[in-house]
């Protein structure tokens, strides 16, 4: 049916009200909607957000097929919510050229699960030594806008200035993997008591805040947009709000495990919790969560990372780093940010969907629930309580670390462009 009323839901937390999709907008939002004609969704009280809008995803395609391919990455984001997600470029081949991300966006658009866009490499292959074809990649049918090299830092000053210089010509975006190399070799896990204690490397807060300390003022100096990206410490919410408050164009993201796990989860020696960056201390989350409410920190982005089997089922040092995140995302930021009063539901829609969509200028993406809007929705289930199961997951790979914890909230529903992804919690 091209008409879908989804009744009695609470738009953004509020009073339930009825909802009514014709083909691939929104027609009304009000009470007591007619349903003549069109498919009923029961809504009973539930939560319906713009849908979710994820800056920052691993999909692995092209290269890395046994962790994720472009299919089963974009059927996870859609169990999460998910109607739009950006793909980082650190694939095999490196998405530097026009070729690769126009590969990848168009291997988004045939699958129809979510809208995939690319994001390029700021850096040939990576490396950090010569600037990719950022201009090619952004009049490409896939039109790049967010560049990054995540996965790596683009450490080198002069580098980083000529991309900021580079994408303010057509308003983009430079994405930066805070990390100084020199001061993270052979790190394990965060630098303190608990990396002490244990004998591991320890990763220092100053290697990440040193980087963004010096990006923003390249961004002050040029006169262009820079994003932060898996913000992790008390002390780079600092800088960070130091550099908002000077007018400096700088945004940035927190991952749902950094508002959640701390390094003391690390005594388990369980690779499960290594990851880039590090989870850090209480403190450092407490710092994190505070700052998310406040806007700081403008984000919510998964750092969906998928690894085979094989790749975290082994000793520390060898594990690789990264966690999936898209169909647990929702249900962590309920937990750390709702349900402790940081965050309403109209709260968590400006830092999931509205603002993200807006940083990678996602069109048709992160708008009101309102008539005249496209249908791109997401209904959840506050009231669900239940364990993670990773053998449930639609991603590919399986290195969660919420396996066996209990978490709130479920999504139910998925729309994108009134197209139903998901179903009753089921892939449609």
């Amino acid at each position: 049916m091209s008409k879908i009323l989804i009744r009695g839901a609470k738009v953004l937390g509020g009073e339930p009200q009825d909802v009514l999709i014709d083909g691939e907008v929104v027609e009304a939002v009000g009470t007591g909607l007619s349903a003549d004609g069109a498919e009923v969704v029961e809504a009973d009280g539930k939560v319906l957000l713009p849908g979710l809008v994820d800056l920052h995803t691993h999909l692995r395609e092209p290269g890395r097929e046994d962790s994720e391919t472009v299919l089963t990455g974009t059927r996870a984001a859609a169990c999460g919510g998910y109607t739009a997600v950006f793909a980082m470029a650190n694939t095999f081949p490196v998405a530097d050229t026009a070729g690769v991300v126009e590969q990848v966006y168009r291997l988004g658009r045939e699958h129809g699960y979510c809208d995939v866009q690319p994001i390029g490499a700021v850096t040939v292959g990576l490396e950090g030594k010569k600037l990719a074809e950022l201009g090619a990649m952004h009049e490409s049918a896939a039109g790049v806008t967010v560049f990054s090299d995540d996965g790596k830092c683009v450490d080198d000053a002069v580098i980083m200035r000529r991309a900021l210089e580079y994408v303010k010509a057509f308003g983009g975006v430079v994405a930066q993997h805070a990390q100084e190399p020199r001061l993270t070799e052979g790190a394990q896990m965060n630098e303190g008591v608990v990396s002490a204690e244990l004998g591991l490397g320890g990763w220092p807060a100053v290697a990440e805040e040193s980087i963004i300390a010096r990006d923003v003022l390249l961004a002050e100096h040029v006169g262009s947009r820079v994003h932060i990206c898996h913000l992790s410490t008390a002390g780079s919410v600092e800088i960070v709000r130091w550099a908002k408050s000077r007018g400096i164009d700088v945004t940035a993201e927190v991952t749902p495990h950094h508002l959640l796990l701390t390094d003391e989860m690390v005594r388990t020696y369980d690779p499960v919790y290594k990851v880039n960056p590090p989870l850090r201390t209480e403190r450092d989350v407490m710092a994190l969560r505070e700052a998310l409410a406040d806007g700081t920190i403008d984000i919510v982005a998964t750092d969906h990372a998928p690894h085979p089997h094989e790749d975290k089922d082994c000793e520390w040092a060898a594990a690789a780093m990264g966690m999936v995140g898209l169909e647990t995302a929702l249900s962590v930021v309920q937990q750390t940010m709702v349900e402790t009063g940081l965050l309403d539901w109209a709260g968590v829609a400006d830092r999931m969907s509205v603002n993200p969509a807006r940083i990678g200028r996602a069109a048709g993406h992160g708008r009101p629930v309102s008539a005249g809007e496209p249908a791109n929705l997401t209904l959840v289930d506050t009231a669900y309580r239940g364990a993670v199961d990773p053998a449930g997951f639609a991603s590919r790979s399986r290195n969660t670390p919420y396996e066996g914890r209990e978490l709130p909230g479920r999504v139910t529903h998925t729309w994108l462009r009134g197209k139903a992804t998901l179903v009753d919690g089921k892939l449609a």
